[in-house]
This record gives C-alpha cells, structure tokens and sequence, in this order.
C-alpha cells in the first residue's frame, strides 16, 4: 500500500507555498526597481525581469527533476567530488583568466560568451551537500575522533573558502565559514572543538577590526581597499556621503521614506539613480520604500516561516544525510537574510550579498531553487519512511 502513494502527495505545501509567493514578490520588485532605470537609458522596461523569469522558469524545471529523484542518489560521493572539482576550477577560473569580471570590488564573476555565472553562489550549496554526506557518513565516531571524522573534510573546505575570500568576495566566504560552524555544531561533533574554533575566529576577527581602525586600512592590499571603507563608513554613512558612504545613506533615506506604509508600488525615489545596486543588494531597502514597513515584516515573516519550517525538517529527519541538508540549506538562507539587512541597516558593513528570492539574479535564483526542491525531496522522503514504519506497525499486530 505505501509503495502506491505517489511522491506529488507527500509535498510539504508550507515550504513550496512560500517560494512560490515569494518568488511572486521577488518578480514584481526586480520590475519596480529596474524599470524606470532601464527606461531612461533607453531600453525595455521589463529587460531585467524578463531575465529573472527566465531563471526561475529554468529554476522550476530542476526543481521538479530534483524532487523526482531518490534521495540516495544524491549520496553519490564520486559525484560530489566531481562537483566540487569542477566549482574549484571555475573559481580558480574567476580569479587567475580573463574570464574573471569585477564587479564592486569583488571580482566573482565568471563571463563565458553571453553566459555568466557566479561560482560563489553555488558552492555554497556544494559545501553543503559535501559536509552533509560526509559527516552524515561518519556519525558512529564524530564525537569521539576529530581529526578522522573532521579534520580532513574540513582542510577541503578551508581550500575552498579560501578559493572565494581571495577573488575577493568575503561575504561569500564569510557565510560559508558559519555555515560550516553551524553544520558542525549540528552534526554532534564535540562542542569543545568547536568553541576553540569559534572562539579563535572571534578572537582573530577583533585584532583584525583594532588593526584596521589604528592603521587605517593601510597594510590592507588594494585589492581588498574596497572592504576597509565599507567598514570604515557603515557607523557614519554621512560623514562622506557623496562618495564611500553614498550607498548606505540613500539605503537609510529610502527606508525612512517608506514609513510604515510605503510610497505605493513603483514610487520608489531612491531606485532612481540616487541607490546604486537598487535591484540586487538593496532590493529590501526599496520594498520597505515602496511597500512600507508593515507589508515587508509581512514578507520577511513569510520568508522566517519558511526557513524555519526547513530546519524542523532537518530536526525531524532520521537520517542524519536528510538532517544536516535542511540544517545547512535553513542556515545559508537565514545568514543571507541577517548580512543583507544587517548592511542595508548599517548594523554591520555591506558586504554585496543579497536578499534571497528578491534580488536580481538568474544565479541565486536557480541555487535557491535547487535547495528548496532538496528540501522538499528530503521532506517527502521522510513521510514516505514514516507512513512505511506506520504500516509495517499494522501489519505486525
């Protein structure tokens, strides 16, 4: 009998409704805060959009090849290692060819013809994958032997943190780091190694903050000059704001323009021209222009709800590959959500990541995608093993 039920039935609807609306959301508000720019330069209003509705139509399409799948076939440890090779190229191919773009400081970008891709973005899905499978693997003996359960997987991907922090792209970076403390911490690896960790990266991390605010940047190579004077500008935006504190200060002043009720969708002043990067970094900061507080709590709840509801999977899964998947997905997006307001709001320095499901681009759009449809898939699969046990108990009576 269980074998019967068919995998459409087992969808968790509290995780695939939320994309939805906020994929939905996303579209709207990639048009609102490109149009009236592309216009004035002369082009369709609906170019950007169009190229982020192409991605998520592209982004559907995986999601429901992915869902299809068994789970165990994402335990495919050759795969993985391919995987991880081929991003490891791409990355080397960002920072050491031509290949390689730079955009806002960060060069990142990887333009092949008409193509371009971020392999930032998608290795942070791979360390995830690569960490649950690994760690998953070795849960008889994590909390006892570190060096055999942790130590090598870990050297693997302090290399490919390492790959990231030097395009530079420390955003990225920074959240792949948590999201391996994070993994860690739930995979039962013993709490003392990872407090000496955590503890040394704060620790290191204070020094660095005191080295730069003595010397001010200066034994900072120019190429990571960019992040000194986000950091140097992001408690007073306005002491220069016509130059390196521009960004923040019109991020505030659209804020404080939008109120509690918003200017009404499309009315945005800040979007045009006066914020750069309007669509992607401080799409949020234009939603809560436009939309007003209240509408856009309403959608970061519905984003928080989703999020959340991917970690209870991960709580509640019984495999631990399951687990440490929805774990470290719920964890990507979270940290996502906290840098990107944390810098729009001058909490803490920007950083160039952006906020999931409403920012520009056909990269994290897909990556998103592809991480919900794993989530799903692992929801599903975990109905399926509970209705089996649920039958087999029957059966037994």
């Amino acid at each position: 009998m269980p074998n019967k039920i068919k995998k459409r039935h087992l969808l968790d609807y509290s995780i695939l409704i939320p994309y939805l609306v906020l994929s939905a959301v996303g579209l709207i508000m990639v048009y609102s805060s490109t149009s009236s720019l592309l216009v004035s330069k002369g082009l369709p209003p609906t170019g950007m959009v169009i190229s982020q509705l192409q991605f998520w139509v592209l982004s559907l399409v995986a999601m429901f090849f992915i869902y299809k799948m068994k789970t165990t076939v994402f335990q495919n440890k050759a795969f993985i290692m391919f995987a991880i090779a081929v991003i490891s190229v791409l990355l080397m191919a960002v920072k050491f060819t031509p290949l390689g773009r730079t955009i806002n400081g960060a060069s990142g970008w990887l333009y092949l013809g008409a193509f371009s891709m971020q392999p930032a973005e998608y290795l942070k899905i791979m360390v995830i994958w690569y960490l649950a499978f690994i760690l998953g693997r070795r849960q008889k003996y994590i909390d006892k032997e570190f060096k055999k359960a942790v130590f090598r997987p870990m050297l693997l991907v302090g290399f490919l943190v390492f790959l990231v922090a030097i395009q530079p792209d420390l955003g990225n970076a920074a959240i792949l780091t948590l999201i391996v403390v994070i993994m860690l911490l739930a995979s039962g690896v013993n709490y003392m190694y990872t407090y000496i960790v955590g503890g040394a990266g704060i620790f290191g991390s204070i020094v660095i903050i005191q080295a730069l605010i003595i010397s001010k940047g200066s034994f900072i190579p120019e190429r990571f000059q960019y992040v000194y004077q986000r950091f140097a500008v992001y408690l007073n935006p306005f002491k220069d704001e016509r130059n390196t504190g521009h960004q923040l200060a019109n991020s505030y002043y659209a804020i404080n323009n939008g109120g509690w009720f918003g200017k009404g969708l499309g009315n945005s002043i800040q979007k045009k021209g006066f914020l750069p990067e309007a669509h992607s970094d401080f799409i949020f900061a234009i939603t809560i222009e436009e939309l007003g507080l209240l509408v856009s709590l309403i959608i970061l709840a519905i984003l928080m709800f989703m999020i959340a509801r991917i970690i209870l999977v991960g709580v509640r899964s019984k495999k631990p590959f399951n687990s440490l998947m929805c774990v470290g997905i719920g964890s990507m997006l979270l940290l996502q959500v906290f840098i990107n307001l944390g810098g729009i709001t001058g909490v803490i320095p920007l950083t160039g990541i952006t906020f999931p499901f409403l920012s520009h681009g056909g990269n994290s759009v897909l990556i998103i995608s592809i991480a919900v449809a794993f989530v799903l898939n692992i929801s599903a699969d975990e109905k399926k093993q509970k209705i089996d046990q649920e039958y087999r108990l029957l059966g037994n009576q």
